[in-house]
Order: C-alpha cells, then sequence, then structure tokens
C-alpha cells in the first residue's frame, strides 16, 4: 500500500485524540473500520504507531517520527491545494458551474435549474462513484461544486478541506417487489427481513458499515448483498431476487412497492461542498438554493414519501 495524505490526517486524528473510539467519531468512520485502516497503515510503515491500553492509545517511537513529519506535510499539501486553486481559477468572471456527482436523482435536478436561470453552456458535469475523487477535483479546481451524500450524521468521506452545507435528509426506504409478502405494509420493521437478500449501490461513504449496524441493533446479519448499479438494484427488487434499499425519493416504479422502513434506522444526508477559496465560492449560495430547490421538487414528486413526511412533521429539512 502507498502512502497518502489520508493516511498522515488518520495518524494525527487518533493521535490528538487519545483513543481509536474518540477518533472515529471525529473521522465520520466506524471504529471497526478505522482499527482495520490503522492496521494497513502500520503494515506499510513497517511496524506499530500507538500501544493499545485500557484508557486508549500512545505514539511508539515509530509513532512520534510519523506524526513529526504528519504535522509538517499536512499543512504543506493543504497550502499546495489553495495556491492551486487560486492559480488555476484566477482572472475568472463570468459564472460558471462544474458540477461533481454521485449517483441519484439530484444533480440533475441542479443542472435543470442553473442552465434554465443561466444557461446551458455555463453547466457541466462529472459523475464518479468516488467522492475522494470529487473532493480531489474540487479542491484542485477541476470542479467548482459536488454533490454526495453521507449516512445519517457522518460527515462526508475525503471532504479534502472542502466547505459542505446540507441539502436535505431523507429516510432510507425498502425496495420490494410488489407481490412481497409484506409489499401492502404501511412500515416494515427491519427484522422481519432478516432472512432475506439485499442489494445495495456501491460507494466509499460509510453506508456499507450504517446499514451492517442497522442490521445487528434487528438481531440479524444480512444474509447476502448483492452490490451493484441502480438499475441493477432495481431489477432484482423486481423480479424478487433481493430486496433494495433506495432513497425515499425514488419516483414511482413499476412492478416495485417503496416501504418505509419503522422506526427510521437508516438516513441519507444530500451534501453540497465546494473550496472556500475558489472563485466558486462566490455562487455558492446560490448553488446551494437551487440544489435543495431541487431536492424540495423531488420530496414533492414522490407520494409514497410526502405521506409519510405527513406522520413525520419536519423531518428532511436543511438548516
Amino acid at each position: 500500500m502507498d502512502m497518502e495524505l489520508r493516511h498522515l490526517r488518520t495518524i494525527r486524528a487518533i493521535a490528538d485524540a487519545g483513543s481509536l473510539t474518540r477518533a472515529s467519531a471525529v473521522l465520520g468512520l466506524a471504529q471497526p473500520a478505522l482499527s482495520t485502516q490503522l492496521k494497513r497503515i502500520e503494515k506499510a510503515l513497517g511496524g506499530a504507531l500507538f500501544e493499545r491500553g485500557r484508557d486508549g492509545v500512545t505514539l511508539t517511537p515509530l509513532g512520534e517520527l510519523v506524526l513529526d513529519r504528519a504535522r509538517v506535510l499536512l499543512p504543506a499539501a493543504r497550502e499546495l491545494q489553495e495556491e492551486a486553486v487560486r492559480f488555476a481559477n484566477r482572472g475568472e468572471v463570468a459564472p460558471k458551474f462544474r458540477l461533481g456527482g454521485t449517483h441519484g436523482p439530484l444533480l440533475g435536478g441542479l443542472v435543470d435549474r442553473l442552465a434554465e436561470e443561466h444557461s446551458a453552456d455555463a453547466v457541466t458535469t462529472h459523475m464518479s462513484w468516488s467522492n475522494r475523487e470529487l473532493a480531489a477535483m474540487v479542491a484542485t479546481g477541476r470542479l467548482d461544486f459536488l454533490l454526495v451524500g453521507a449516512c445519517g450524521e457522518s460527515r462526508p468521506a475525503h471532504d479534502g478541506g472542502l466547505a459542505w452545507r446540507e441539502v436535505g435528509t431523507d429516510p432510507v426506504f425498502l425496495m420490494l417487489a410488489h407481490d412481497h409478502a409484506l409489499a401492502g405494509e404501511p412500515e416494515v420493521d427491519l427484522a422481519a427481513l432478516a432472512g432475506e437478500t439485499w442489494a445495495v449501490v456501491p460507494g466509499e461513504g460509510c453506508f456499507g458499515d450504517c446499514f451492517s449496524t442497522a442490521c445487528a441493533r434487528a438481531g440479524f446479519a444480512p444474509k447476502a448483498i448483492y452490490e451493484t448499479d441502480v438499475a441493477s438494484c432495481v431489477y432484482l427488487a423486481q423480479v424478487g431476487r433481493a430486496v433494495g434499499l433506495c432513497r425515499a425519493t425514488m419516483p414511482p416504479t413499476p412492478g416495485i412497492a417503496r416501504i418505509p422502513l419503522a422506526g427510521v434506522p437508516l438516513s441519507w444526508r444530500h451534501l453540497i461542498g465546494w473550496h472556500p477559496h475558489a472563485p466558486a465560492a462566490r455562487t455558492a449560495a446560490l448553488v446551494t438554493a437551487q440544489a435543495r430547490a431541487a431536492h424540495a421538487a423531488a420530496v414533492r414528486d414522490a407520494p409514497r414519501y410526502t405521506d409519510w413526511l405527513a406522520r413525520h412533521d419536519g423531518y428532511g429539512t436543511a438548516n
């Protein structure tokens, strides 16, 4: 494994927090995922960086050496990013909206609104499964804004020093075949699906960990999980091969019943990010407002979700 700046940030976060539990909260990662990542880092560096104890962790001599270098390299890398952004974007006056996004319908709604208000030529898009790739493109001036999601209250994965605003929060719904035994229920307990196979969309965030945690709280481990694209998730649900997970804003789809999960064990926050020192920061308030309008329109176009919201007053509203 090659060392990356994110690995140095992880080491610094653990050292500053003094425990893996506190560091996982700061980094927005599940503790098991952080422990696994630390083991890979230590293997790449040739030895243990921390000694584990009942009260937390302490640096080994190797850890002190690495941390000293990290405290020099990380600020230098941040300064380089900021200087590169200023250089790449200097002198540009006309508004432009180079948008990046992961899977989901919100990007299309934002493109439509910006193109209507400005011009189609002012808007370009880039799609990726990788939050890290998108954040790096914004940090280095190749994109202006990115739309990503985060599970529950977690922070965006690989935030790259960007400024973030919440667009909206949606509960995660189920996709069931219309002839599934639970398809007619107003909502379903996650525990009732313990024997099912699941279909989910891949990503770099912590949704997989959040889903596994929700299942554990419901008293089971997922039987099997198909990780695939959105169209395949829908198909597998339609033919009864798997139970799919989807945003509550998913539009009506033939052969699919969208069912809320009782107690909202899973939720998805839509986030928009930009570099605070880039020219795009001047239009960030406008773009954020348009993204929130696109989300509100998606909610209005999802009757099952609007019915659910009527029973859960105030849910999903961005601050």
